[in-house]
């Protein structure tokens, strides 16, 4: 089967679509109607464009739906506090907007398409960043505000944005705006950025050189999470082509010493200096939420977002669980109450969905099909991200988990049809 432009442009206008209402600034200003939008023509592109739906994966998706309906009307039901319907029927749309994709891709493209035009989605975002973060020297003085009820940042023609109020600093004496390209922080345009780089580096294997490209912008982001990540993938890379080229290796060491210090730098700023409070609220994200799990077992207190933050600010840690957690680190965890909502979607999850749905859905993620070459690499990459950013119950992230519900329900649908 010839695959045509059409069908490339369509592939690559979902995927996009996929990352944007994960993290990007379209959807952070248009949700509702970006949403909306993305189902219709996702609708349209599976009903009239492509045709007949194989039975077997219509199946396996039908399935899929049913069971995370089941568990959403569960959570909504039984959860500690009365829930809003309006967030429910919003996490409804995310999964029905994953589904749908993974169901496109499954039922009209091969096995390999959705990386490829994910890789090429990743590369377009990636050149766009490098412009995001050019261009920053020379329009730092044109920027006008925009906000909506949740964010606020700066622009220039609405192509590329900032946050300088946040973002400003300085590294050696070199001082520049921390990258975030489409994204609504630079947390956001590392992960995908780190995905780009393991595809290059061990799925496309392409040119070696974009490595070092995408390297860079990584840095531009002044990550910590994103600079450790490129130094894990870094040396796994190195240990694998050592095998192949010896001269890969100081190659990379070149690469690694400089992005080391960088990292250094930003983690003795986090820990100690100015950008403390970011760190702490890590800390906080991480711990919190698993004691009002502990004390809400089994239905959790429900993923309203709103009555989250409500509950949290009644939710102090245990004085001698933050004394323990200082003496094991050496660090001094100002462990204390808030109002805002969780960075951490792991841990968010456990408290929202109770241990029983949350582990079930941590199992399916780990059990995706999407990405299987180095799967334990790509899942280490995953969860750290989703551990650090409120990513894991948005489109993208949430096909992973549909991803291996789907796998499952596949493989009884497809035994029963050979019975």
């Amino acid at each position: 089967m010839i695959y045509t432009l059409k069908q490339k442009f369509i592939d690559n206008f979902i995927l996009l679509m996929l990352v944007m209402s994960t993290g990007g600034l379209l959807f952070v200003f248009n949700r509702n109607i970006a949403s909306i939008s993305f189902f219709i023509i996702l609708l349209v592109v599976i009903i009239i464009l492509e045709g007949t739906i194989k039975k077997s994966i219509f199946n396996a998706t039908f399935f899929t739906f049913t069971t995370v309906l089941i568990l959403g009307l569960i959570n909504y039901n039984f959860a500690v506090v009365e829930q809003t319907t309006n967030k429910y029927l919003f996490y409804l749309l995310t999964a029905v907007l994953s589904i749908l994709s993974l169901l496109h891709f499954k039922n009209n493209r091969k096995s390999d398409i959705f990386l490829i035009r994910f890789y090429s989605v990743l590369i377009l975002i990636a050149f766009h960043s490098f412009l995001n973060f050019i261009i920053f020297f020379f329009i730092k003085n044109n920027l006008i505000t925009i906000s909506s009820a949740y964010h606020e940042c700066e622009t220039f023609m609405h192509l590329f944005f900032y946050t300088p109020s946040k973002g400003i600093v300085n590294v050696f004496g070199f001082e520049f705006c921390r990258n975030q390209g489409f994204f609504w922080e630079p947390g956001i345009l590392q992960i995908y950025l780190n995905m780009l780089f393991f595809l290059e580096a061990f799925v496309m294997k392409k040119k070696k050189a974009i490595l070092i490209f995408i390297a860079f912008l990584i840095v531009t982001t002044y990550s910590t999470t994103g600079l450790m990540l490129l130094i894990l993938q870094l040396i796994i890379y190195a240990k694998s082509e050592m095998k192949k080229n010896i001269i890969i290796l100081p190659i990379v060491l070149a690469l690694i010493i400089p992005i080391y210090l960088v990292f250094n730098l930003n983690i003795d700023s986090k820990i100690q200096g100015e950008k403390e409070s970011s760190f702490q609220k890590r800390i906080f994200d991480l711990t919190q939420p698993l004691f009002i799990a502990l004390e809400n077992p089994l239905t959790g207190i429900g993923l309203d977002v709103f009555h989250f933050q409500e509950i949290r600010q009644e939710f102090y840690i245990p004085s001698n669980s933050a004394q323990t957690f200082n003496s094991l680190t050496g660090i001094d965890a100002k462990l204390q109450v808030s109002d805002r909502g969780s960075s951490n979607s792991i841990m968010f999850l456990l408290a929202g969905a109770g241990f029983p749905s949350a582990i079930l859905l941590l199992v399916m993620f780990f059990k995706q099909q999407i990405v299987v070459e180095k799967k334990w690499l790509w899942m280490v990459i995953m969860i750290i991200s989703v551990m650090s950013e409120p990513l894991l119950l948005r489109p993208f992230f949430f096909l992973f988990i549909v991803s291996g519900f789907y796998q499952f329900f596949y493989k009884i649908t497809s035994h029963k049809k050979l019975l």
